[in-house]
C-alpha cells in the first residue's frame, strides 16, 4: 500500500510519517484491515496488561487520528490533518478508522500521562507555529531563550515528533521519539537537523501551553442520559404549565448557551441523532444545573412547590447519576426520595 503524500498543515511533514514518543509498542504499525478494533478496546478495559496509559495512532489517507487511553479506557481523541488540528469525539475517531479500514494503518503504544496531555493540548487550540531554518539549527533554541518561552515545544523531523517543556526559555524536560537511552537530549536534538539519505530533513515546530493532565470527554451514553433528563424536566414543567414549558425552556437555553455550550447537545429535539460534540462530564452537569435552576425559578414564582415536584418526577430514574455529579446540592430546593 502506497503511503499518502498528504502533509500536515503549513509544513513539509507528511502525515503518513508521523511517529510519536512511546515507552512500549504494544501493536507495531499494522494495516487496519488486520486489526479488530472492538477486541482491542475490550482488551484494554478488561485485561490487566491492557490497562495502560497510552495512545492509538491511526494513519488514514488525509489525517492522523489519535485515541488517548487512561488505564486502558479511551478518554479522548484528536486529529491532525491537512486542514489543521482538532479535538474530536471518540465515536467519530472510531468511525473514521472503520471508514478507511482498507487504506489505513495503526499502532498502539504506551506513553506517560504527561506526554499524552501534551499531545492532546497540541490539538485543542492555542498551537502557535514557529519558523525553523533547517540549515541554521544553532539559531533556533537561542531564540526560545531570548523570548523566554514558557510552555511546550513540538519539534517534528521527518515525521518523528518530540516534545520539550520550557519555563522562561529554560529547558525542563521532554519526551523524544526513538531517542537511544544513552544519548543526551542535546545531541539527539542536533541529530534531528542532520541531512539524511533524502537530503534536508522535513521539519516543523510549534509551541503551546503545557497541560498537566489529559481531560476525559463524556461518553455518548452519558450525553444521551443528560439529554433525556433535559426533556424529562421540560415534560414535567409542561404538566404543571400546559403550553408553556417548551417555550420557556428554549428561552433559558438561548440565554445561557454561550456560557454552557453543552446545552447545544442537550436541547436537540427528541427523535433526532445526538450531534457530535466534545464535552466533559462536569460540563454536562454544570449546564443542566444552571439551566434547571433558571427554568424552575420562574416556575416557582408562579406556583410555589413546583420545582421540588418537577425535579422528583423528572429525575427519579437517573437520580444516582445526578447525585454523583452534585446536581441536587447546587439547587436551592431539597429533594427527598
Amino acid at each position: 500500500m502506497r503511503a499518502s503524500t498528504a502533509r500536515l498543515t503549513n509544513s513539509p511533514v507528511r502525515l503518513a510519517d508521523l511517529q510519536f514518543p512511546q515507552v512500549n509498542r504494544l501493536i507495531h504499525r499494522t494495516r487496519l484491515a488486520f486489526i479488530h478494533l472492538e477486541n482491542l478496546l475490550a482488551y484494554a478495559k478488561r485485561d490487566r496488561d491492557g490497562r495502560i496509559d497510552g495512545y492509538l495512532a491511526a494513519h488514514l489517507p488525509d489525517e492522523c487520528v489519535l485515541l488517548f487511553f487512561r488505564k486502558g479506557e479511551a478518554v479522548n481523541a484528536a486529529s491532525l490533518s491537512t486542514a489543521g488540528r482538532q479535538v474530536i469525539t471518540i465515536t467519530d475517531a472510531l468511525k473514521r478508522m472503520r471508514t478507511e479500514v482498507e487504506r489505513g494503518d495503526l499502532e498502539y503504544c504506551a506513553a506517560p500521562m504527561e506526554q499524552l496531555a501534551w499531545m492532546y493540548t497540541s490539538c485543542a487550540g492555542g498551537y502557535q507555529p514557529r519558523v525553523i531554518d533547517v540549515n541554521q539549527p544553532e539559531k533556533f533554541f537561542p531564540v526560545l531563550q531570548q523570548e523566554k518561552v514558557t510552555g511546550v515545544l513540538e519539534l517534528i523531523s521527518n515525521g518523528r515528533v518530540s516534545y520539550l517543556k520550557f519555563d522562561h526559555g529554560k529547558y525542563l524536560t521532554g519526551h523524544f521519539c526513538d531517542k537511544p537511552e544513552n544519548l543526551p537530549p542535546a545531541r539527539y536534538l542536533e541529530s534531528l537537523f542532520d541531512p539524511g539519505p533524502g537530503g534536508t530533513p522535513a521539519m516543523s515546530a510549534g509551541t503551546f501551553a503545557g497541560a498537566d493532565d489529559l481531560p476525559a470527554q463524556a461518553a455518548t451514553a452519558l450525553v444521551n442520559t443528560y439529554r433525556e433528563l433535559y426533556w424529562r424536566i421540560v415534560d414535567a414543567v409542561e404538566r404543571e404549565f400546559p403550553g408553556e414549558a417548551k417555550r420557556r425552556a428554549q428561552k433559558v437555553t438561548a440565554a445561557i448557551v454561550d456560557t454552557h455550550q453543552a446545552l447545544a447537545l442537550l436541547s436537540v429535539p427528541r427523535g433526532t441523532d445526538t450531534p457530535d460534540g466534545v464535552v466533559r462530564p462536569e460540563e454536562l452537569s454544570s449546564a443542566l444545573t444552571d439551566w434547571a435552576l433558571q427554568l424552575l425559578e420562574g416556575a416557582e414564582v408562579m406556583m410555589p412547590g413546583t420545582a421540588t415536584k418537577v425535579l422528583k418526577d423528572a429525575t427519579r430514574e437517573h437520580r444516582y447519576v445526578l447525585q454523583a455529579a452534585g446536581f441536587y446540592g447546587k439547587l436551592p430546593w431539597r429533594v427527598t426520595w
